[in-house]
């Protein structure tokens, strides 16, 4: 593993502009369907109030279960495809990437540094002492000084979740896959102290968060994202391979909501740290890291790589795209009021999700 030197605080501006956009999108309503009762025909996540009497915990959960339960069998699959029998496809740019996540993984299940839910193959690892490094990460300055924060969704970071609306602030959470929808925003107020927990959850952000659409006026101070490695020395990161938090950083983007200077934090275990992800085979859209938190320390990784600059529509494949209505909507809506037809990037077996614990 990598020898770690200490480094000098990330030095950040306090402020940060805004480019805010106005794109109407429209709003659709959250209902069941009465033939299948597990299944959902549409969900009110692009505008308005959800009418709260209408949701169904278990019939939320039952569909979400469902639709990881066969992406994640086709992630192994496409990971499988990949990698062959020698460990790897020298033909696909992409190998490399997948034989970094299979060690990191292995190793983790080997060396029984992760938490349910397992094997943590094809996750975000939730990794022994992810409640240590999302305190460290309670420590920073930049949270501190955060009035809303973008936190991912999955396990390792649920502690960060729970700090962030504990201490008062803003927690701006992307609804699952982003396919039933955008964002979920929660504050302290629309909770109580035993339904707080309850919250951090992919099922309490549906239940308690307000749902905004890429209309909304917002500022993002800090966003904390999940990894299955990255670097220390280079703030090069790794995903499980959906491009899922790419996305969901390109349209806080367009939203006008962060800017270069937006920090960019993610906790990992140690043994989640490598030094062999190169920088130059990094795509256009995948975001860097400016600062890691582990269970024993904090890293400034004072990273040069480029973040991207929004939504790189020729890299985005017609399935994707078709997975996820509100990328839609913005793509037509750019359409119609610039004219001018966007690029739709190859087609491509598309990379599943895992299963998110409650």
């Amino acid at each position: 593993m990598t020898t770690l030197l200490s480094c000098p605080p990330l030095k950040l501006p306090s402020k940060f502009p805004r480019i805010p956009i106005s794109i109407p999108l429209k709003t659709t309503t959250f209902t069941k369907s009465t033939t299948n009762p597990s299944k959902f025909t549409s969900f009110s996540i692009l505008g308005s109030s959800r009418n709260d009497a209408a949701f169904d915990e278990a019939a939320y959960e039952a569909n979400r279960l469902t639709m990881d339960a066969i992406a994640r069998e086709s992630m192994a699959e496409s990971s499988q495809r990949v990698l062959g029998a020698s460990g790897g496809n020298e033909d696909d740019p992409n190998a490399w990437k997948w034989v970094i996540r299979k060690r990191v993984w292995d190793f983790m299940e080997a060396h029984n540094v992760a938490q349910f839910p397992r094997p943590v193959h094809h996750r975000i690892p939730n990794f022994v002492g992810a409640p240590i490094a999302a305190n460290k990460l309670s420590e920073l300055e930049v949270f501190t000084a955060a009035k809303c924060v973008k936190v991912n969704p999955d396990s390792p970071q649920k502690q960060v979740r729970f700090l962030t609306l504990s201490e008062g602030k803003q927690l701006l959470t992307p609804q699952p896959r982003l396919r039933t929808g955008f964002f979920s925003v929660l504050e302290s107020q629309m909770l109580t102290p035993s339904t707080i927990n309850e919250a951090c959850t992919s099922v309490g952000v549906a239940k308690y968060g307000r749902p905004i659409g890429l209309d909304e006026k917002l500022k993002v101070d800090l966003i904390v994202i999940g990894s299955v490695a990255v670097d220390p020395k280079t703030g090069a990161r790794l995903g499980k391979g959906e491009g899922f938090a790419e996305l969901e950083y390109g349209m806080l983007r367009y939203m006008g909501a962060i800017d270069d200077f937006t920090p960019v934090i993610t906790t990992v275990h140690d043994q989640q740290l490598v030094d062999d992800i190169p920088a130059e085979k990094l795509l256009i859209h995948d975001v860097p890291v400016d600062i890691i938190c582990t269970p024993t320390r904090v890293i400034f990784t004072n990273t040069s790589i480029p973040k991207p600059q929004g939504i790189y529509w020729e890299k985005l494949s017609p399935e994707k795209l078709g997975q996820i209505r509100i990328l839609r909507e913005l793509k037509k809506r750019i359409e119609r009021e610039t004219g001018h037809k966007l690029p739709t990037g190859p087609s491509e077996k598309l990379p599943p999700t895992a299963q998110r614990k409650r």
